[in-house]
């Protein structure tokens, strides 16, 4: 699959991904992440290993969306927690509409 990833064209097939990835060992993972083979590996290291480039000239999203195009399982960041809904009063609720919010 071709794709353009910091403004240079790669040819990438996933077996090839594999070949280049293995006997690499994955860093902490922090943010958005790759899952190759067994492994889970930070999308900016997997992506500084397949094109050879400073993880300073390319984007997680540019090669998040090449690796799931190849068929990878990719992960976003770090999971957000639900922020439970306030119920409000029918008196917060008008008070709201109005502009100044009323807590009580």
């Amino acid at each position: 699959m071709r794709c353009v990833i910091a403004r240079f064209p790669f040819d990438l097939t996933k077996s090839g991904v594999l070949e280049s990835m293995k006997g690499v060992k994955p860093e902490q993972v922090i943010g958005e992440s790759v899952i190759i083979g067994r492994r889970t590996y930070p999308v900016k290291q997997v992506g500084q290993v397949i094109t050879r480039q400073d993880r300073r000239d390319f984007s997680a999203g540019e090669v998040l969306r090449a690796m799931t195009q190849l068929g990878f399982t990719c992960r976003g960041g770090l999971p957000q927690t639900a922020v439970p809904a306030r119920v409000l009063s029918s008196l917060q609720r008008a008070s709201a509409m109005l502009g100044t919010p009323m807590t009580a």
